[in-house]
């Protein structure tokens, strides 16, 4: 699975933006899948994760409320909307691929990773 991220950008504080995580090779649709960042000297942190139909999802408490995870099985795509965005919320954006099942946040239990997209965010 190769996992390709855009998206991103500089936004000011209480801006939007809408990643895009699209897979090309195995199959797609039926793989939990995940967004994480890392922000400059801090470790990758979890943001929320996806169910193979859609349902069930989880997010982080730090985006609960502000991102919102889907996907779109018809065009191998998992999205991130953000919205409310603040500083803290600067980072690089990865996107994860899991082959097994059940949601996970650990990024060690994710089998393929994107590249990354940097999200910058102004106060």
């Amino acid at each position: 699975v190769q996992l390709v991220e855009s998206g991103g950008g500089s936004v000011q504080a209480g801006g939007s933006l809408r990643l895009s995580c699209t897979a090309s090779g195995r199959t797609f649709s039926n793989r939990i899948m995940g967004w994480f960042r890392q922000a400059p000297g801090k470790e990758r942190d979890f943001v929320a994760t996806i169910s193979w139909s859609g349902a069930p999802t989880y997010t982080a408490d730090s985006a609960k409320g502000r991102f919102t995870i889907s996907r779109d099985n018809a065009k191998n795509t998992v999205y991130l909307q953000m919205n409310s965005l603040k500083p803290e919320d600067t980072a690089v954006y990865y996107c994860a691929a899991r082959t097994g099942y059940g949601l996970r946040v650990r990024q060690d239990e994710y089998d393929y990773w994107g590249q990354g997209t940097q999200v910058t965010v102004s106060s």
